[in-house]
Protein backbone atom coordinates (compact mmCIF):
# COMPACT_ATOMS: atom_id res chain seq x y z
CA UNK A 1 0.00 0.00 0.00
CA UNK A 2 1.37 3.61 -1.09
CA UNK A 3 1.32 6.92 0.30
CA UNK A 4 -0.74 9.57 -1.08
CA UNK A 5 1.47 12.34 -2.17
CA UNK A 6 1.13 15.38 0.70
CA UNK A 7 2.66 18.43 1.94
CA UNK A 8 2.68 16.90 5.97
CA UNK A 9 2.43 20.42 6.97
CA UNK A 10 -0.23 22.33 4.85
CA UNK A 11 -2.32 21.42 1.55
CA UNK A 12 -0.81 22.02 -1.55
CA UNK A 13 -3.50 24.47 -2.38
CA UNK A 14 -2.41 26.85 -0.45
CA UNK A 15 0.64 27.65 -2.43
CA UNK A 16 -0.53 30.09 -4.84
CA UNK A 17 -1.91 32.04 -1.67
CA UNK A 18 1.75 31.98 -0.60
CA UNK A 19 3.14 32.91 -3.32
CA UNK A 20 0.94 36.12 -3.36
CA UNK A 21 2.27 36.59 -0.06
CA UNK A 22 5.38 36.83 -0.33
CA UNK A 23 5.07 39.00 -3.69
CA UNK A 24 3.06 40.79 -1.27
CA UNK A 25 6.66 41.74 1.20
CA UNK A 26 8.45 41.51 -2.23
CA UNK A 27 6.41 44.58 -3.70
CA UNK A 28 6.71 46.76 -0.70
CA UNK A 29 10.49 45.78 -0.62
CA UNK A 30 11.01 47.07 -4.08
CA UNK A 31 8.30 50.08 -3.66
CA UNK A 32 10.67 51.24 -0.66
CA UNK A 33 13.76 49.84 -2.72
CA UNK A 34 12.85 52.26 -5.79
CA UNK A 35 12.00 55.72 -3.12
CA UNK A 36 15.47 54.76 -2.07
CA UNK A 37 16.78 55.10 -5.39
CA UNK A 38 14.75 57.79 -6.18
CA UNK A 39 16.41 60.08 -3.12
CA UNK A 40 19.81 58.24 -4.41
CA UNK A 41 19.76 59.53 -7.54
CA UNK A 42 18.38 63.13 -6.74
CA UNK A 43 21.11 63.80 -4.40
CA UNK A 44 24.02 62.08 -6.24
CA UNK A 45 22.73 61.06 -9.89
CA UNK A 46 25.16 59.48 -12.22
CA UNK A 47 28.14 61.99 -10.67
CA UNK A 48 31.96 60.20 -9.48
CA UNK A 49 30.55 59.12 -6.09
CA UNK A 50 27.55 57.52 -7.47
CA UNK A 51 30.25 55.13 -8.96
CA UNK A 52 32.07 54.38 -6.26
CA UNK A 53 29.07 53.88 -4.07
CA UNK A 54 27.65 51.25 -6.80
CA UNK A 55 31.07 50.11 -6.95
CA UNK A 56 31.39 49.65 -3.73
CA UNK A 57 28.61 47.92 -2.70
CA UNK A 58 28.99 45.23 -4.60
CA UNK A 59 31.97 43.88 -3.33
CA UNK A 60 30.62 42.81 -0.24
CA UNK A 61 28.17 41.63 -1.79
CA UNK A 62 29.71 39.00 -3.40
CA UNK A 63 29.50 37.91 0.68
CA UNK A 64 25.67 38.36 0.93
CA UNK A 65 25.26 36.16 -2.15
CA UNK A 66 27.98 33.62 -1.51
CA UNK A 67 26.15 32.84 1.92
CA UNK A 68 22.57 34.86 2.25
CA UNK A 69 19.09 33.69 1.05
CA UNK A 70 19.64 31.71 -2.51
CA UNK A 71 22.36 29.65 -0.66
CA UNK A 72 20.34 28.99 2.65
CA UNK A 73 17.46 28.36 0.80
CA UNK A 74 18.47 25.94 -1.44
CA UNK A 75 20.59 23.89 1.54
CA UNK A 76 19.09 24.77 4.82
CA UNK A 77 15.51 24.91 3.61
CA UNK A 78 14.72 21.64 2.10
CA UNK A 79 16.10 19.77 5.21
CA UNK A 80 14.37 21.71 7.77
CA UNK A 81 10.96 21.74 6.37
CA UNK A 82 11.13 17.88 5.71
CA UNK A 83 11.65 17.56 9.82
CA UNK A 84 8.73 20.05 10.14
CA UNK A 85 7.10 17.25 7.67
CA UNK A 86 7.88 13.88 9.83
CA UNK A 87 7.27 16.28 12.78
CA UNK A 88 11.01 16.08 14.56
CA UNK A 89 10.44 19.90 15.83
CA UNK A 90 12.72 19.52 18.02
CA UNK A 91 15.48 17.97 15.85
CA UNK A 92 14.44 20.88 13.70
CA UNK A 93 14.89 23.65 16.32
CA UNK A 94 18.74 22.16 17.48
CA UNK A 95 19.39 21.95 13.47
CA UNK A 96 18.30 25.62 13.21
CA UNK A 97 20.43 26.87 16.10
CA UNK A 98 23.19 25.30 15.17
CA UNK A 99 23.29 26.34 11.55
CA UNK A 100 22.84 29.77 12.76
CA UNK A 101 26.26 29.68 15.32
CA UNK A 102 28.08 27.94 12.12
CA UNK A 103 27.11 31.07 10.15
CA UNK A 104 27.72 33.71 12.74
CA UNK A 105 31.04 32.60 12.79
CA UNK A 106 31.77 32.12 9.41
CA UNK A 107 30.53 35.51 9.00
CA UNK A 108 32.66 37.18 11.67
CA UNK A 109 35.48 35.59 10.33
CA UNK A 110 35.19 36.56 6.39
CA UNK A 111 33.83 40.31 7.35
CA UNK A 112 37.16 40.98 9.06
CA UNK A 113 39.01 39.32 6.46
CA UNK A 114 37.11 41.48 4.04
CA UNK A 115 37.89 44.38 5.89
CA UNK A 116 41.52 43.59 5.78
CA UNK A 117 42.17 42.65 2.50
CA UNK A 118 39.68 45.40 0.85
CA UNK A 119 42.48 47.30 -0.84
CA UNK A 120 43.55 44.06 -2.40
CA UNK A 121 39.93 42.75 -3.91
CA UNK A 122 39.48 46.23 -5.29
CA UNK A 123 42.12 45.89 -7.79
CA UNK A 124 40.35 42.71 -8.56
CA UNK A 125 37.02 44.18 -9.19
CA UNK A 126 37.22 47.55 -9.60
CA UNK A 127 40.60 48.00 -11.55
CA UNK A 128 39.42 51.40 -13.60
CA UNK A 129 39.30 53.45 -9.90
CA UNK A 130 42.69 55.09 -9.53
CA UNK A 131 43.66 58.04 -6.85
CA UNK A 132 41.02 59.88 -4.85
CA UNK A 133 38.13 57.69 -6.41
CA UNK A 134 39.95 54.71 -5.14
CA UNK A 135 40.91 55.69 -1.94
CA UNK A 136 37.11 56.61 -1.72
CA UNK A 137 35.95 53.29 -2.74
CA UNK A 138 38.09 51.51 -0.42
CA UNK A 139 36.61 53.13 2.81
CA UNK A 140 33.68 52.73 1.98
CA UNK A 141 33.69 48.99 1.14
CA UNK A 142 35.27 48.42 4.42
CA UNK A 143 32.14 50.53 6.07
CA UNK A 144 29.57 48.41 4.62
CA UNK A 145 31.05 44.87 5.15
CA UNK A 146 29.92 44.45 8.71
CA UNK A 147 25.81 45.16 7.37
CA UNK A 148 26.37 42.98 4.72
CA UNK A 149 27.42 40.22 7.37
CA UNK A 150 24.11 41.13 9.20
CA UNK A 151 21.75 40.51 6.20
CA UNK A 152 23.24 36.87 6.18
CA UNK A 153 22.06 36.35 9.21
CA UNK A 154 18.72 38.21 7.89
CA UNK A 155 19.01 35.34 5.22
CA UNK A 156 18.87 32.65 8.25
CA UNK A 157 15.49 34.59 9.74
CA UNK A 158 14.10 34.15 6.67
CA UNK A 159 14.69 30.48 6.17
CA UNK A 160 12.71 29.73 9.41
CA UNK A 161 10.22 31.92 8.71
CA UNK A 162 9.28 30.38 5.20
CA UNK A 163 9.99 26.38 6.38
CA UNK A 164 7.07 27.60 9.14
CA UNK A 165 4.46 29.25 5.88
CA UNK A 166 5.15 32.49 7.22
CA UNK A 167 6.22 34.42 4.15
CA UNK A 168 5.07 38.03 4.61
CA UNK A 169 7.87 38.93 7.10
CA UNK A 170 10.49 37.87 5.76
CA UNK A 171 9.93 39.27 2.57
CA UNK A 172 8.93 42.77 3.86
CA UNK A 173 11.35 43.37 6.22
CA UNK A 174 14.16 44.57 3.54
CA UNK A 175 11.53 47.65 3.74
CA UNK A 176 12.89 48.67 7.44
CA UNK A 177 16.52 48.86 6.28
CA UNK A 178 15.08 51.13 3.11
CA UNK A 179 13.90 53.02 5.48
CA UNK A 180 16.72 53.61 7.38
CA UNK A 181 18.50 54.47 4.42
CA UNK A 182 16.32 56.92 3.07
CA UNK A 183 16.04 59.24 5.88
CA UNK A 184 19.86 59.01 6.17
CA UNK A 185 19.91 60.51 2.92
CA UNK A 186 17.23 62.91 3.41
CA UNK A 187 18.92 64.58 6.57
CA UNK A 188 22.56 64.43 4.95
CA UNK A 189 21.83 64.51 1.57
CA UNK A 190 21.64 68.81 1.39
CA UNK A 191 24.31 69.46 4.01
CA UNK A 192 27.00 66.93 2.55
CA UNK A 193 29.00 67.34 -0.74
CA UNK A 194 29.02 64.06 -2.66
CA UNK A 195 31.98 62.32 -1.31
CA UNK A 196 31.21 62.83 2.42
CA UNK A 197 27.11 61.75 1.30
CA UNK A 198 28.75 58.19 0.03
CA UNK A 199 30.53 57.58 3.33
CA UNK A 200 27.13 58.38 5.25
CA UNK A 201 25.03 55.91 3.31
CA UNK A 202 27.38 53.08 3.53
CA UNK A 203 26.79 53.51 7.58
CA UNK A 204 23.08 54.30 6.84
CA UNK A 205 23.54 50.79 4.96
CA UNK A 206 24.32 48.84 8.20
CA UNK A 207 22.21 50.41 10.70
CA UNK A 208 19.35 49.29 8.35
CA UNK A 209 20.56 46.02 7.99
CA UNK A 210 20.45 45.72 11.68
CA UNK A 211 17.15 46.91 11.20
CA UNK A 212 16.07 44.41 8.98
CA UNK A 213 17.66 41.47 10.97
CA UNK A 214 16.00 42.59 14.45
CA UNK A 215 12.54 43.10 12.87
CA UNK A 216 12.58 39.36 12.36
CA UNK A 217 13.86 38.27 15.62
CA UNK A 218 10.93 37.97 17.49
CA UNK A 219 8.73 35.59 14.84
CA UNK A 220 12.05 33.27 14.65
CA UNK A 221 12.17 32.44 18.10
CA UNK A 222 8.09 32.24 18.55
CA UNK A 223 7.87 29.91 15.71
CA UNK A 224 10.77 27.74 16.38
CA UNK A 225 10.47 27.00 19.73
CA UNK A 226 13.03 24.53 20.09
CA UNK A 227 16.10 26.61 18.71
CA UNK A 228 18.66 25.72 20.67
CA UNK A 229 22.58 26.90 19.40
CA UNK A 230 25.64 25.43 19.49
CA UNK A 231 28.81 24.61 17.28
CA UNK A 232 28.00 20.78 16.57
CA UNK A 233 28.59 18.94 13.36
CA UNK A 234 27.76 15.69 14.80
CA UNK A 235 23.98 15.65 13.85
CA UNK A 236 23.35 14.09 10.54
CA UNK A 237 21.39 16.94 9.30
CA UNK A 238 23.25 19.66 9.69
CA UNK A 239 26.02 17.10 8.04
CA UNK A 240 23.45 17.26 4.56
CA UNK A 241 22.87 21.13 4.77
CA UNK A 242 26.87 21.37 4.82
CA UNK A 243 27.14 19.06 2.06
CA UNK A 244 24.07 20.70 0.30
CA UNK A 245 25.73 24.27 1.24
CA UNK A 246 29.20 23.48 -0.44
CA UNK A 247 28.08 22.96 -3.95
CA UNK A 248 25.27 25.83 -3.86
CA UNK A 249 28.21 28.01 -2.17
CA UNK A 250 30.37 27.26 -5.71
CA UNK A 251 27.54 27.86 -7.84
CA UNK A 252 27.00 31.39 -5.98
CA UNK A 253 30.12 31.83 -6.43
CA UNK A 254 30.09 31.36 -10.38
CA UNK A 255 27.06 33.54 -11.13
CA UNK A 256 29.18 35.93 -8.44
CA UNK A 257 31.90 35.52 -10.97
CA UNK A 258 29.89 36.96 -13.81
CA UNK A 259 28.54 39.51 -11.92
CA UNK A 260 32.19 40.66 -11.54
CA UNK A 261 32.88 40.53 -15.01
CA UNK A 262 30.15 42.75 -15.59
CA UNK A 263 31.12 45.59 -12.78
CA UNK A 264 35.04 44.92 -14.71
CA UNK A 265 33.68 45.63 -17.61
CA UNK A 266 31.54 48.25 -16.56
CA UNK A 267 34.33 49.84 -14.94
CA UNK A 268 36.30 50.33 -18.44
CA UNK A 269 33.41 51.88 -19.84
CA UNK A 270 33.43 54.89 -16.87
CA UNK A 271 31.57 55.57 -13.56
CA UNK A 272 28.70 56.78 -15.67
CA UNK A 273 28.17 52.81 -17.12
CA UNK A 274 28.42 51.49 -13.28
CA UNK A 275 26.17 53.50 -12.07
CA UNK A 276 23.74 53.66 -15.08
CA UNK A 277 23.92 49.77 -15.28
CA UNK A 278 23.43 48.97 -11.31
CA UNK A 279 20.30 51.59 -11.67
CA UNK A 280 18.59 49.47 -14.67
CA UNK A 281 19.36 46.05 -12.74
CA UNK A 282 17.22 47.13 -9.90
CA UNK A 283 14.50 47.98 -12.39
CA UNK A 284 15.34 44.96 -13.88
CA UNK A 285 15.33 42.94 -10.67
CA UNK A 286 11.63 44.03 -9.68
CA UNK A 287 9.84 41.39 -12.52
CA UNK A 288 12.64 38.64 -11.41
CA UNK A 289 11.66 38.58 -7.61
CA UNK A 290 8.33 39.90 -7.74
CA UNK A 291 7.26 36.78 -10.22
CA UNK A 292 9.98 34.72 -10.45
CA UNK A 293 11.41 34.57 -6.96
CA UNK A 294 7.92 34.49 -4.97
CA UNK A 295 6.17 31.42 -6.99
CA UNK A 296 9.73 29.58 -6.32
CA UNK A 297 10.31 30.95 -2.75
CA UNK A 298 6.65 29.75 -2.11
CA UNK A 299 6.92 26.45 -3.92
CA UNK A 300 10.40 25.05 -2.30
CA UNK A 301 9.08 24.12 1.53
CA UNK A 302 5.85 22.93 -0.67
CA UNK A 303 7.95 20.36 -2.76
CA UNK A 304 10.66 19.62 -0.12
CA UNK A 305 8.01 18.46 2.18
CA UNK A 306 6.21 16.24 -0.41
CA UNK A 307 5.41 12.71 0.58
CA UNK A 308 4.87 9.33 -1.26
CA UNK A 309 6.40 7.32 -3.67
CA UNK A 310 8.57 8.15 -6.15
CA UNK A 311 5.86 8.14 -8.71
CA UNK A 312 3.52 10.26 -6.99
CA UNK A 313 6.11 12.88 -5.84
CA UNK A 314 7.35 13.26 -9.81
CA UNK A 315 3.25 13.94 -10.44
CA UNK A 316 3.07 16.37 -7.85
CA UNK A 317 6.26 18.26 -8.77
CA UNK A 318 5.57 18.26 -12.51
CA UNK A 319 1.65 19.93 -11.20
CA UNK A 320 3.45 22.64 -8.96
CA UNK A 321 5.82 23.33 -11.57
CA UNK A 322 3.41 23.69 -14.56
CA UNK A 323 1.09 26.15 -12.40
CA UNK A 324 3.81 28.03 -11.51
CA UNK A 325 5.42 28.34 -14.83
CA UNK A 326 2.01 29.45 -15.93
CA UNK A 327 1.99 31.83 -13.23
CA UNK A 328 5.27 33.37 -13.87
CA UNK A 329 5.11 33.93 -17.41
CA UNK A 330 1.80 35.64 -17.26
CA UNK A 331 3.17 38.57 -15.51
CA UNK A 332 7.13 38.55 -16.86
CA UNK A 333 5.76 38.35 -20.40
CA UNK A 334 4.37 41.93 -20.19
CA UNK A 335 6.99 42.94 -18.05
CA UNK A 336 9.53 42.41 -21.01
CA UNK A 337 7.14 43.94 -23.23
CA UNK A 338 6.65 47.05 -21.17
CA UNK A 339 10.44 47.65 -20.81
CA UNK A 340 10.78 48.18 -24.23
CA UNK A 341 7.47 49.97 -25.04
CA UNK A 342 7.23 52.64 -21.70
CA UNK A 343 10.65 51.87 -20.12
CA UNK A 344 11.58 55.56 -20.75
CA UNK A 345 8.49 56.50 -18.34
CA UNK A 346 9.53 54.19 -16.13
CA UNK A 347 12.85 55.09 -15.41
CA UNK A 348 12.07 58.76 -15.88
CA UNK A 349 9.25 58.16 -13.09
CA UNK A 350 11.76 56.37 -10.55
CA UNK A 351 14.96 58.78 -11.22
CA UNK A 352 14.84 61.71 -13.13
CA UNK A 353 15.19 64.60 -11.07
CA UNK A 354 18.00 66.65 -9.62
CA UNK A 355 21.42 65.41 -10.54
CA UNK A 356 19.56 62.84 -12.88
CA UNK A 357 19.18 64.02 -16.31
CA UNK A 358 17.01 62.77 -19.42
CA UNK A 359 20.60 61.36 -21.00
CA UNK A 360 20.72 59.75 -17.66
CA UNK A 361 16.90 58.24 -18.29
CA UNK A 362 17.70 57.48 -21.89
CA UNK A 363 20.98 54.99 -21.26
CA UNK A 364 19.56 53.58 -18.24
CA UNK A 365 16.50 52.85 -20.25
CA UNK A 366 18.55 51.26 -23.08
CA UNK A 367 20.75 48.66 -21.20
CA UNK A 368 17.01 48.11 -19.29
CA UNK A 369 16.02 46.67 -22.95
CA UNK A 370 18.87 44.40 -23.24
CA UNK A 371 18.27 42.75 -20.13
CA UNK A 372 15.03 41.66 -21.54
CA UNK A 373 16.00 39.23 -23.75
CA UNK A 374 16.67 36.71 -20.94
CA UNK A 375 13.92 38.13 -18.70
CA UNK A 376 11.57 35.26 -19.00
CA UNK A 377 14.53 32.75 -19.01
CA UNK A 378 15.92 34.00 -16.26
CA UNK A 379 12.29 34.11 -13.72
CA UNK A 380 11.79 30.50 -15.17
CA UNK A 381 14.77 28.94 -14.39
CA UNK A 382 14.36 30.25 -10.71
CA UNK A 383 11.42 27.90 -10.37
CA UNK A 384 13.50 25.16 -12.30
CA UNK A 385 16.62 25.83 -9.79
CA UNK A 386 14.57 25.08 -6.42
CA UNK A 387 12.79 21.98 -8.04
CA UNK A 388 16.44 20.80 -8.11
CA UNK A 389 17.42 21.71 -4.48
CA UNK A 390 13.39 20.19 -3.32
CA UNK A 391 15.04 16.88 -5.04
CA UNK A 392 18.51 17.18 -2.84
CA UNK A 393 20.22 17.98 -6.19
CA UNK A 394 22.57 21.10 -5.76
CA UNK A 395 25.38 20.00 -8.64
CA UNK A 396 23.27 20.29 -11.40
CA UNK A 397 22.02 23.73 -10.94
CA UNK A 398 25.97 24.42 -10.71
CA UNK A 399 27.27 22.89 -13.73
CA UNK A 400 24.66 24.81 -15.63
CA UNK A 401 25.32 27.94 -14.34
CA UNK A 402 29.03 27.31 -15.03
CA UNK A 403 28.03 26.77 -18.84
CA UNK A 404 26.17 30.38 -18.33
CA UNK A 405 28.53 32.71 -16.62
CA UNK A 406 31.07 30.88 -19.30
CA UNK A 407 28.93 32.45 -22.27
CA UNK A 408 28.21 35.71 -20.78
CA UNK A 409 32.00 36.38 -20.05
CA UNK A 410 32.76 35.31 -23.92
CA UNK A 411 29.96 37.62 -25.08
CA UNK A 412 29.89 40.55 -23.04
CA UNK A 413 33.76 41.68 -23.59
CA UNK A 414 33.12 40.70 -27.52
CA UNK A 415 30.37 43.00 -27.91
CA UNK A 416 31.24 45.49 -24.88
CA UNK A 417 34.48 46.01 -25.23
CA UNK A 418 36.06 45.46 -29.24
CA UNK A 419 32.58 45.57 -31.02
CA UNK A 420 30.82 48.63 -29.24
CA UNK A 421 31.77 50.70 -32.07
CA UNK A 422 29.88 48.85 -34.27
CA UNK A 423 26.90 48.62 -31.58
CA UNK A 424 27.09 52.16 -31.48
CA UNK A 425 27.09 52.72 -35.53
CA UNK A 426 24.16 50.44 -35.78
CA UNK A 427 21.95 52.46 -33.15
CA UNK A 428 23.01 55.32 -35.39
CA UNK A 429 22.29 53.56 -38.55
CA UNK A 430 18.70 53.23 -37.25
CA UNK A 431 18.22 56.59 -36.04
CA UNK A 432 18.11 55.73 -32.32
CA UNK A 433 18.69 58.94 -30.32
CA UNK A 434 22.00 58.35 -28.34
CA UNK A 435 22.57 59.76 -25.03
CA UNK A 436 26.32 61.57 -24.60
CA UNK A 437 27.33 61.02 -21.18
CA UNK A 438 30.48 63.45 -20.03
CA UNK A 439 30.71 64.07 -23.89
CA UNK A 440 31.12 60.65 -24.47
CA UNK A 441 29.19 57.56 -26.08
CA UNK A 442 31.56 55.28 -24.47
CA UNK A 443 28.51 53.96 -21.57
CA UNK A 444 26.46 53.11 -24.08
CA UNK A 445 28.66 49.52 -24.30
CA UNK A 446 27.21 48.38 -21.33
CA UNK A 447 23.74 47.65 -23.22
CA UNK A 448 25.89 44.54 -24.78
CA UNK A 449 26.33 43.37 -20.86
CA UNK A 450 22.23 43.09 -19.87
CA UNK A 451 21.69 41.79 -23.64
CA UNK A 452 24.45 39.14 -24.25
CA UNK A 453 23.66 37.48 -20.13
CA UNK A 454 19.62 37.18 -21.94
CA UNK A 455 21.35 34.94 -24.28
CA UNK A 456 23.50 33.26 -21.95
CA UNK A 457 20.19 33.01 -19.36
CA UNK A 458 17.92 30.79 -22.23
CA UNK A 459 20.68 28.45 -22.39
CA UNK A 460 20.65 27.70 -18.77
CA UNK A 461 16.99 27.42 -18.95
CA UNK A 462 16.84 24.75 -21.93
CA UNK A 463 19.69 22.63 -19.91
CA UNK A 464 17.47 22.95 -16.42
CA UNK A 465 14.42 22.47 -18.26
CA UNK A 466 15.70 18.91 -20.15
CA UNK A 467 17.62 17.99 -17.02
CA UNK A 468 14.66 18.11 -14.75
CA UNK A 469 12.27 16.63 -17.48
CA UNK A 470 14.29 12.99 -17.02
CA UNK A 471 13.89 13.51 -13.18
CA UNK A 472 10.24 13.88 -13.36
CA UNK A 473 9.19 13.66 -16.78
CA UNK A 474 7.58 16.50 -19.12
CA UNK A 475 5.72 19.62 -17.75
CA UNK A 476 3.48 20.97 -20.01
CA UNK A 477 4.51 24.80 -21.31
CA UNK A 478 1.75 25.20 -24.11
CA UNK A 479 3.39 27.36 -27.13
CA UNK A 480 -0.17 28.75 -27.74
CA UNK A 481 -0.41 30.18 -24.06
CA UNK A 482 2.55 31.85 -24.45
CA UNK A 483 1.78 33.31 -28.08
CA UNK A 484 -1.47 34.29 -26.34
CA UNK A 485 0.31 36.43 -23.58
CA UNK A 486 2.74 37.54 -26.39
CA UNK A 487 -0.23 38.59 -28.82
CA UNK A 488 -1.60 40.41 -25.41
CA UNK A 489 1.10 42.01 -24.13
CA UNK A 490 2.22 43.69 -27.21
CA UNK A 491 -1.21 44.80 -27.80
CA UNK A 492 -0.67 46.92 -24.73
CA UNK A 493 2.59 47.94 -25.43
CA UNK A 494 0.94 49.83 -28.64
CA UNK A 495 -1.68 51.36 -27.02
CA UNK A 496 0.30 51.80 -24.15
CA UNK A 497 3.08 53.98 -26.33
CA UNK A 498 0.01 55.55 -28.55
CA UNK A 499 -1.65 57.27 -24.88
CA UNK A 500 1.76 58.35 -24.02
CA UNK A 501 1.91 60.27 -26.78
CA UNK A 502 -1.42 61.79 -27.04
CA UNK A 503 -1.02 62.87 -22.94
CA UNK A 504 2.70 64.02 -23.06
CA UNK A 505 1.96 67.92 -23.75
CA UNK A 506 -0.45 67.74 -20.64
CA UNK A 507 1.08 65.80 -18.18
CA UNK A 508 3.92 68.70 -18.11
CA UNK A 509 1.74 71.25 -15.93
CA UNK A 510 1.68 68.91 -13.30
CA UNK A 511 3.74 68.97 -9.96
CA UNK A 512 4.88 65.50 -10.50
CA UNK A 513 5.04 64.87 -14.36
CA UNK A 514 7.47 62.12 -14.89
CA UNK A 515 5.56 60.38 -11.86
CA UNK A 516 1.44 60.86 -13.38
CA UNK A 517 3.18 60.06 -16.57
CA UNK A 518 4.02 56.47 -15.75
CA UNK A 519 0.95 56.01 -13.40
CA UNK A 520 -1.33 56.34 -16.27
CA UNK A 521 0.69 54.77 -18.84
CA UNK A 522 1.55 51.79 -17.19
CA UNK A 523 -2.31 51.83 -15.25
CA UNK A 524 -3.19 51.68 -19.30
CA UNK A 525 -0.83 48.87 -20.13
CA UNK A 526 -2.16 46.97 -17.47
CA UNK A 527 -5.74 47.40 -17.72
CA UNK A 528 -5.82 46.75 -21.54
CA UNK A 529 -3.21 43.85 -21.12
CA UNK A 530 -5.69 42.32 -18.28
CA UNK A 531 -8.79 42.89 -20.93
CA UNK A 532 -7.05 41.33 -24.03
CA UNK A 533 -5.86 38.43 -21.82
CA UNK A 534 -9.42 37.93 -20.85
CA UNK A 535 -10.37 38.18 -24.27
CA UNK A 536 -8.12 35.34 -25.63
CA UNK A 537 -9.13 33.27 -22.81
CA UNK A 538 -6.21 33.25 -20.68
CA UNK A 539 -6.83 31.28 -17.27
CA UNK A 540 -4.53 32.68 -15.42
CA UNK A 541 -6.35 36.49 -16.29
CA UNK A 542 -9.51 35.12 -13.62
CA UNK A 543 -7.14 32.87 -11.54
CA UNK A 544 -4.74 36.42 -10.75
CA UNK A 545 -8.28 37.96 -9.29
CA UNK A 546 -8.98 34.73 -7.23
CA UNK A 547 -6.21 34.41 -5.89
CA UNK A 548 -5.42 38.25 -4.20
CA UNK A 549 -9.18 38.09 -2.97
CA UNK A 550 -8.66 34.48 -1.77
CA UNK A 551 -4.92 35.77 -0.08
CA UNK A 552 -6.87 38.23 1.46
CA UNK A 553 -9.82 36.26 2.96
CA UNK A 554 -7.32 34.05 4.49
CA UNK A 555 -5.52 36.49 6.22
CA UNK A 556 -9.09 37.73 7.84
CA UNK A 557 -9.49 34.32 9.13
Amino acid sequence: MTNTTVTSRKPASRGGSFAVLVAAGIFLTRISGFVREKVFAHFLGNSDAAGIYRAAIRIPNVLQNLFGEGVLSASFIPVYARLLADAEEETAGRVAGIVASLLALAMAVLVLLGVILTPWLLIAIAPGYKGEIRALTITVVRIMWPGVGILVLSAWCLGILNSHRKFFLSYVAPVFMNIVMIATLVIFGARSNDRSLVVIAAWGMVVGAFAQFVIQLPAVFRYSAHLRFALDTTLEPVREVIRNFTPVVVGRGVVQLSGYIDNLLATLLGTAAVSALSYAQIVNMLPISLFGMSVAAAELPQMSGLRGTGEEIAAAMRKRLERGLRQIAFFVIPTAVAFVAIGNVIVAALYQGGRFKSDDTMLVWYILIGSTLGLLAVTLGRLYSNAFYALRDTRTPLRFAMIRVALTAALGWIFAIPLRPMLIRALQFAHIPLPAIGGSWISLGAIALTATAGIAGWLEFVLLRRALQKRIGHVPFPAAFQLRLWGAAIAAGIVAVAFETMIGGLLRHLPFPHISAAVLVCGAFGAFYFFVAFALDVPEASATMRRFTGARASRLQ
